[in-house]
């Protein structure tokens, strides 16, 4: 049943995109890390064979958008913040070589993790990726100390379900339950038994 919920609260399509000050990362999800993963030098990312990649997007003070990516790599990243942020934003991500290339397109900033730079003021603005850590903190600390266990199959609803958790943050539980149910206009909510 929990399961449907988690995809009533789905968005099928999104109207809009993310706006202004948006920041994006990513990161694994599941699974023990694998003993014989090894960190990669150039970007200081570990190659996570058993884990889900996931890429999130937050507008500061507002919405998220997470979702399950094949791989980190460039293209994928870059496509999904073409798809979700509008070009006139402002985009903060960490120094992974994967976002190079978007300063065309956006007014790109990163930190810089590597050098122990979490956020830096510049010409009066934060430049930060905290909101979205903040996300990821949030989303890790549920599967550890709530749901234990996510199957790749299943963590597209499980994201749907802190997306929905963060972008209704702000509003009474009854508000959050009735954008919720509104949800499930045009979806059918088909319990399926094991054969």
């Amino acid at each position: 049943m929990a399961h449907r919920i988690r995809y009533a609260l789905k968005d099928s399509i999104f109207t809009d995109k993310l706006r202004g000050t948006v920041e994006a990362d990513e990161g694994f999800i599941g699974g023990v890390p694998d003993k014989n993963d090894k960190r990669n030098e150039l970007s200081g990312y570990r190659s996570n064979s058993n884990k889900i990649a996931v890429m999130a997007l937050v507008e500061r003070g507002g919405r998220v958008r997470s979702q399950v990516i094949s791989s980190v790599n460039g293209q994928n990243l870059k496509q999904a913040i073409r798809e979700n942020v509008e070009r006139s934003s402002e985009l903060h991500t960490d120094q992974n070589p994967a976002y190079t290339g978007l300063k065309f397109e956006y007014e790109h900033q990163s930190v810089k993790h590597r050098a122990n730079e979490f956020s830096r003021r510049e010409n009066g603005k934060l430049i930060s990726t905290t909101s979205v850590e903040s996300f990821f903190s949030l989303l890790k600390r549920g599967v550890i100390g709530t749901f234990h266990h996510i199957s790749a199959k299943h963590l597209p609803l499980y994201l749907a379900e802190f997306d929905h958790r963060h972008n209704c943050r702000k509003i009474t539980d009854g508000e959050r339950t009735d954008i919720g149910l509104q949800k499930v206009i045009g979806k059918r909510l088909i319990y399926e038994t094991a054969i």
